[in-house]
């Protein structure tokens, strides 16, 4: 009866630390642009990318699946690696920065394996922020566009709980 207890408390503990989280299965977009040149160096002129799809959303964070840990030499999860990425959402394209926290190789064979990776979300737009909020909010519900009214209420909704 203690244990029972003890373990749905530190369920519903954890469950508030942490943003709520939804399974949505949407192509996802990363990219690392490339370094700076330095000296004679030589990098590719445009961003190396790799495509994916996501496990789940929240308003901090994204998990998705891709086949490799790496793009070329840089890997996706590593200390402060800033990474760019555009969720295709039925909403529109939502773009925004991360960074890789964790991941996880999945699949049963090597040949098929592919890496659940969990980041965080470091920056977005005011607008791709406001498309991915709406669509955590009602994106089960809705099928469609965002109406162009629609991202104005959000907006007045949004300035005046700030200012109060």
């Amino acid at each position: 009866m203690i244990r029972k207890l003890i373990a749905r408390f530190n369920r519903s503990v954890s469950e508030r630390r942490s943003a709520p989280r939804y399974d949505f299965q949407f192509p996802v977009k990363i990219w690392i642009q490339p370094p700076e040149k330095t000296g004679k160096l030589k990098t590719p002129a445009e961003p190396l990318c790799i495509y994916g799809e996501t496990k789940d959303l929240s308003a901090s964070g994204i998990a998705f699946f891709v086949p490799s840990i790496r793009i070329r030499e840089s890997y996706l999860v590593g200390e402060s690696c800033l990474l760019d990425a555009e969720l295709d959402l039925p909403a529109g394209k939502v773009r925004m920065q991360i960074i890789g926290q964790r991941y996880e190789q999945t699949g049963e064979h090597l040949s098929v394996s592919r890496y659940l990776i969990g980041a965080s979300i470091a920056q977005m737009k005011a607008e791709d922020r406001e498309i991915y909020e709406h669509f955590l909010l009602y994106g089960r519900k809705s099928s469609g566009k965002i109406a162009p009214l629609e991202i104005e209420t959000i907006k007045e909704t949004r300035e005046v709980f700030e200012t109060t």
